[in-house]
């Protein structure tokens, strides 16, 4: 369970998060939703500590994040798998090496226990045979699992997810979602994924909550959201379905 209270951030005088508290459960895929500009991304920083709050509190189950030093805080960073929005893999290293790279960095494991962490992790990505490619000679899709791969290589209670669909086609985009899901069901693990797109919240959202200037406005499940009584949330939704129709008819 990762719970924000009371969270307030600013930039230059600006409020971009205002008063905002939710609680985000675990083995299920959170999604945070709303329109570009509204602070879902800069809340999904705040979560794991790239932005500190103004004021307010992060609790990682029973863990005040936000009242830990630097120091302190990597042990709950050990328990955290992050995928970016554009993979972020390193461009001159393997499939295998930016797989280990966790490994390296918090484990004090053999290099014959990395390699086996690493295949399996490939295997549960159905890329079983990828380890010597570069990120130069993979597609889109391949790109976003070995994210996930990496993501999921230290075994973490807690996965964040920033954009994970983005310049994704429509089917490769509900493979990498299902993968989301099936891995945060199978490991039990606490997911928040950052979209805009609808198609991942009527497949994948099991709680979502939606952000509109700053504050949150709506939160529920995907069977609610056909039935909010919220302009703004309703606005959203039909200008995303738009959005994604006119994206498809022109591919």
């Amino acid at each position: 369970m990762i719970r924000a209270e009371h969270i307030v951030k600013s930039f230059d005088g600006r409020v971009v998060l205002d008063d905002i508290s939710v609680e985000f459960e675990t083995g299920k895929t959170n999604l945070i939703i709303g329109r570009s500009g509204s602070g879902k991304t800069v809340l999904l920083k705040c979560l794991v500590g790239l932005h500190e709050v103004d004021s307010g509190r992060v609790w990682y189950d029973r863990t005040d994040f936000t009242s830990l030093g630097f120091h302190e805080r990597k042990a709950i960073r050990k328990d955290i798998g992050m995928i970016f929005q554009g993979g972020a893999l390193l461009d001159s290293s393997t499939v295998e090496e930016n797989v280990r790279l966790p490994l390296d960095l918090f484990t004090d494991q053999s290099a014959a226990q990395k390699r086996e962490r690493v295949n399996f992790c490939l295997q549960r990505v159905r890329l079983s045979d990828a380890n010597g490619l570069y990120p130069a000679e993979l597609s889109g899709g391949m790109t976003k699992r070995v994210a996930i791969a990496r993501a999921i290589v230290l075994n973490p209670k807690y996965l964040f997810c920033d954009e994970p669909n983005s310049g994704l086609d429509p089917r490769t985009s509900v493979v990498i979602d299902n993968l989301i899901h099936e891995i945060t069901e199978e490991y039990n693990i606490t997911t928040i994924i950052n979209t805009h797109d609808m198609n991942s919240v009527m497949e994948i959202g099991q709680k979502i909550v939606y952000i509109h200037e700053g504050r949150k406005w709506w939160e529920g499940t995907k069977e609610d959201i056909l039935h909010a009584d919220n302009r703004e949330l309703n606005d959203f939704v039909f200008a995303s379905a738009m959005a994604k129709r006119a994206k498809s008819a022109a591919e």
